[in-house]
């Protein structure tokens, strides 16, 4: 049996499924937002393709920014919960709040010309790569 390095020793002795679920749902529950996003780069030859996954985000609250080098993606979800006319209704509030930012190095990419679009919760940046000079001939000259 693959048993995960991290599990303890009792998990091997007796199985309770009780206790499995009920780790399961204090980690869904826990209230903790994941530290960042996912993203899935692929290179398709000419260009790379970045894929992030922001569900939930409005378009508006997406800001990919290029600055000396790297490529920051930076999205900010706002809760209404805080509002005090609002903050009576709900019974439970779970959702995460709060910005989410990556960094990206774009050395060999063409940064003029990347292109970005967001359609159901998918952020696609288009990234050309640098093209390099094919080399001039030359003649040299024999001293």
């Amino acid at each position: 049996m693959l048993v995960p390095y991290t599990r303890a020793i009792r998990d091997l002795v007796a199985y309770d499924p009780f206790r499995t679920l009920g780790e399961l749902e204090r980690a869904f529950f826990s209230g903790r937002a994941p530290a960042e996003f996912r993203t899935d780069i692929r290179d398709e030859g000419d260009h790379f393709l970045l894929e992030a996954d922001l569900p939930g985000f409005n378009k508006e609250d997406i800001h990919v920014d290029l600055d000396e080098g790297s490529l920051t993606i930076t999205a900010e979800r706002r809760s209404d919960f805080e509002q005090k006319d609002k903050k009576g209704s709900y019974v439970r509030c779970e959702r995460a709040y709060g910005s989410y930012a990556r960094s990206f190095d774009t050395s060999g990419i063409d940064t003029e010309h990347i292109t970005a679009a967001y359609k159901d919760g998918v952020l696609r940046l288009t990234m050309p790569k640098l093209q390099k000079p094919e080399p001039a001939a030359k003649r040299l000259m024999i001293e």
